[in-house]
């Protein structure tokens, strides 16, 4: 590193977001960004540690020290360079990852670990506005085709480097736009869709064919995809949502999170009028029950379209601030978290679970009944829970929000038509080799790992064409 102890006298220095003020009143990005110095000042804090552990951390195993120092140096196309070699769209791991890279930094040790996702956005982005990044087709392609099913992080990922290998790729969509969880699933606050949209673009110059408005065993057979392609690759996400079996649950104004949250991005997009909105919480009490990052999206979505007031309850105990000596370092911490839509005004509850819902006269969710509850070791040492009697609170909620996470991918459909089997999750079961049940049928992401994050997709998506490519490999033209 061009100064080793940086660290000593540069502190730790974030973009920030927007003014709550402002951005609450659209859904534009509420993160900003650093000028170009600052961001350099910022690599230059990387120590160059003997062991770097934020590369141990990143499922990618991104090489974060090499590429930090070529951005303190103002080298933006080796950082770039060397960024883009193990994750293929750091636009948006740079936008919406958790940043297990930074909880692992031995800076985090003192609060203050590198900027390392906020410096990996900046990188792709300066490569993007400088022209770093143009097509590049491949020179010679191998006559084998791959159908990859589904085009959120793992199935791009999937088509990407079989694309850039010399196979011919056509990605089906069951939406009429490409992105999968990306675009229907994130919020436009903390990923634009223009960001889908030009990547897209990139790699539809580079040879990939995109099919949208296309569901398998629907608009298009399965039989069509085993005769015509070499390879077929699942990547159908895991979108079956976790529900709530409590008396009430079947009044009107109940959703799962991800159909509210879709339908917003929808309305954002011009893919839905303002007239067609079936879901709004202008003016409601909103309880959002789930207290992840999808119930957050919730809260800051809610916020934005006008809620009356917004409350969000976990189940489990409030983390503590700062350290926990339960996951300590290098380990992600189990600490408390405050998004930017929290911080634009909510009521965080803990350790209530939902008893039952109330509704009136014409069958609408008009309240919420919570109980209290605490968390024990048993014999086994697992968590259990147990309710705290009389402990009953009742919650205004004229529209509630499940954000309790999926179980697994819809079988109908691919998974059907193929009667593939599954695991005892309900996950798309695959062999040693990343196969399914059915020959030549590959599985990717979330469809055979179960709900993860988006860099963890990225990850399973390039193991999983590396090993597409090998079984093409073998197959005689």
């Amino acid at each position: 590193m061009g100064n080793p102890k940086a660290f000593l006298s540069i502190n730790r220095k974030e973009a920030g977001y927007r003014p709550v003020h402002e951005r609450v009143a659209d859904f534009g990005e509420v993160e900003q960004t650093l000028n170009s110095e600052d961001r350099k000042l910022q690599a230059s804090r990387c120590m160059d540690c003997g062991v770097p552990f934020c590369h141990w951390a990143c499922p990618l195993g991104n090489r974060i020290p090499e590429w930090q120092d070529h951005l303190h140096k103002g080298e933006w196309i080796k950082a770039m360079q060397i960024l883009t070699s193990t994750n293929d769209f750091p636009e948006f791991t740079g936008r919406i990852c958790p940043a297990l890279c930074e909880k692992s930094c031995v800076l985090s040790l003192q609060q203050s670990s590198l900027t390392c996702r906020e410096n990996e956005v900046a990188i792709i982005e300066k490569a993007f506005l400088e022209g770093y990044i143009k097509p590049t087709p491949p020179a010679l392609r191998t006559g084998k085709r791959v159908a990859v099913v589904g085009s959120g992080p793992a199935g791009l990922t999937v088509a990407n480097r079989l694309n850039k290998l010399g196979h011919e790729v056509t990605v089906y969509e069951k939406n009429a736009k490409s992105g999968g969880l990306l675009r229907y699933g994130i919020p436009d606050f903390k990923l634009n869709k223009s960001v889908i949209d030009r990547r897209i673009r990139l790699m539809e110059a580079e040879g990939v064919q995109f099919c949208n408005n296309q569901a398998i065993g629907h608009e298009v057979a399965v039989d069509t995809l085993q005769k015509e392609f070499d390879a077929v690759c699942l990547a159908i996400g895991s979108e079956h949502p976790r529900d709530l079996q409590v008396a009430g649950r079947e009044l009107s104004g109940i959703y799962p999170a991800m159909t509210y949250l879709a339908e917003q991005n929808r309305l954002c997009s011009g893919e839905l009028a303002a007239s067609e909105q079936s879901i709004s919480a202008k003016g409601k009490h909103v309880l959002v029950i789930g207290g992840g990052d999808t119930g957050s999206d919730c809260v800051g979505t809610a916020i934005r379209q006008g809620a009356a007031s917004v409350t969000q309850i976990e189940i489990m105990p409030k983390p503590p601030v700062g350290v926990n000596d339960a996951t300590p370092w290098p380990q992600y911490p189990n600490v408390l978290k405050t998004s930017s839509s929290h911080a634009e005004g909510c009521e965080r509850m803990w350790s209530k679970n939902t008893v039952k819902f109330e509704g009136d006269a014409n069958g609408n969710v008009t309240s919420a009944t919570l109980q209290t509850v605490s968390w024990s070791k048993g014999e086994d040492g697992r968590m259990q829970m147990s309710a705290v009697q009389g402990s009953e609170e009742v919650v205004k909620a004229d529209l509630v929000l499940l954000a309790l996470g999926f179980v697994h991918p819809i079988k109908e459909g691919v998974i059907e038509s193929l009667n593939l089997t599954t695991d005892n999750r309900g996950n798309i079961a695959t062999d040693n080799n990343l196969m399914t049940s059915a020959e030549g049928v590959f599985a990717a992401g979330d469809a055979a790992t179960g709900q993860s994050l988006v860099v963890k997709a990225i990850e399973r998506g390039r193991t999983v064409a590396q090993t597409i490519d090998a079984y093409l490999k073998t197959k005689v033209n």
